[in-house]
């Protein structure tokens, strides 16, 4: 068993499957790969209703792997599928009626934080984390540069972790990691070629494991 505690972790966006029994069966086979530390679900182009449905049966399924399960969409649904918290995409301003309304009795994180203007502010805040890129902003194999950046300034200052958005490369979890960033995002690298996930959560565990940097305590 690897030890996750002190070095750059994975966190998972589920991807984008109307069919909500497909769904779970490709996210259930990558979260069977190895350590995950939480799974981002979108709601995508997915109706309230549809996406209750997805988060109803999807959010038991991340939980009884031991990854926390956070909503990004309908903040109501995030109480009644009994998700472990809510990402939200917004402004500060969402981010603070966010956490105002559901911390600390929900995970509250953030993305939109596309400068260190804009990162700071969510900063202030004090959510649980900030998250660096776009949940589908996995367009090139690496991560982009401008977000790897702002994490290693962020990792470097401030205490809140960062998620940050890897590229469609799983060795892009790498330059994540050598960043500073608490945790990678990954989606296509991962789901791309969905009956192979399971295999790649392995492998980005086995990468992040030998070559991660170690955070000091």
């Amino acid at each position: 068993m690897s030890n996750t505690d002190n070095r750059c972790r994975l966190v998972l966006i589920a991807p984008d499957i109307a069919d909500v029994e497909s769904r779970g069966q490709v996210l259930g086979d990558a979260l069977r790969g190895g350590d995950v530390a939480s799974v981002i679900l979108p709601q995508y182009d997915l109706n309230d209703h549809a996406f209750q449905k997805h988060a109803e049966a999807l959010v038991p399924l991340i939980q009884k792997a031991g990854a926390a399960a956070l909503l990004a969409g309908d903040t109501r649904v995030a109480g009644r599928a009994k998700a472990d918290g809510l990402h939200v995409t917004g402004n500060a301003a969402e981010l603070a009626e966010a956490v105002e309304k559901f911390s600390p009795k929900l995970i509250v994180g953030g993305g939109n934080a596309t400068d260190r203007h804009h990162a700071l502010e969510m900063g202030e805040i004090r959510p649980d984390y900030v998250f660096f890129g776009k949940l589908d902003g996995d367009i090139k194999p690496e991560a982009h540069p401008k977000n790897v950046a702002l994490a290693e300034w962020w990792a470097s200052m401030i205490e809140i972790p960062c998620i940050v958005m890897g590229g469609t490369d799983p060795q892009s979890a790498l330059t994540v990691a050598e960043s500073g960033a608490e945790f990678v995002a990954l989606r296509l690298a991962v789901f791309s070629e969905p009956e192979q996930a399971a295999v790649i959560v392995g492998q980005v565990n086995a990468l992040l494991d030998e070559k991660a940097p170690r955070f000091e305590d």
